[in-house]
C-alpha cells in the first residue's frame, strides 16, 4: 500500500503566496517523477510542474517564474511554493508519484487533493 498524503492548501489573495506539501508513504523502494496538477471547475486536469528524481523540472507556462517544485528524497516529499498568485490559479491541487514498490511494481499514486482559493 502507497498513498500521498497533501497538505497546505488554503484561502489566500491575490498575489499571495502558498506552500504545498506531499509527503509518499507506504512499500516504497523508490520515487521516479513527482509533480502537481490541478483542476479547476468546469477544467479538465492539467499538469503545474513535474521533478525527476535527478531535479530536473518542468512547469506550466502559465506558472513559470511563480511557482517552484522542489523535493527531499530522504524525505519522499514533494513541494510546490506558490507565489504572486492569480485567481486564475484557482483550482484543487493534485499531488502525482510514479512509484517502484517494494515488490518491483510501477505504479502512478495521486493524492486525495487540496483546495487552493485565491480570492479577495
Amino acid at each position: 500500500q502507497v498513498q500521498l498524503v497533501e497538505s497546505g492548501g488554503g484561502l489566500v489573495q491575490p498575489g499571495g503566496s502558498l506552500k504545498l506539501s506531499c509527503t509518499a508513504s507506504g512499500s516504497i523502494f523508490s520515487l521516479n517523477a513527482m509533480g502537481w496538477y490541478r483542476q479547476a471547475p468546469g477544467k479538465e486536469r492539467e499538469l503545474v510542474a513535474i521533478i525527476t528524481s535527478g531535479g530536473n523540472t518542468k512547469y506550466a507556462d502559465s506558472v513559470k517564474g511563480r511557482f517552484t517544485i522542489s523535493r527531499d528524497n530522504a524525505e519522499n516529499t514533494v513541494s510546490l511554493q506558490m507565489n504572486s498568485l492569480r485567481p486564475e490559479d484557482t483550482a484543487v491541487y493534485y499531488c502525482n508519484a510514479e512509484i517502484l514498490t517494494v515488490e518491483l511494481r510501477y505504479l502512478e499514486v495521486w493524492g486525495q487533493g487540496t483546495l487552493v482559493t485565491v480570492s479577495s
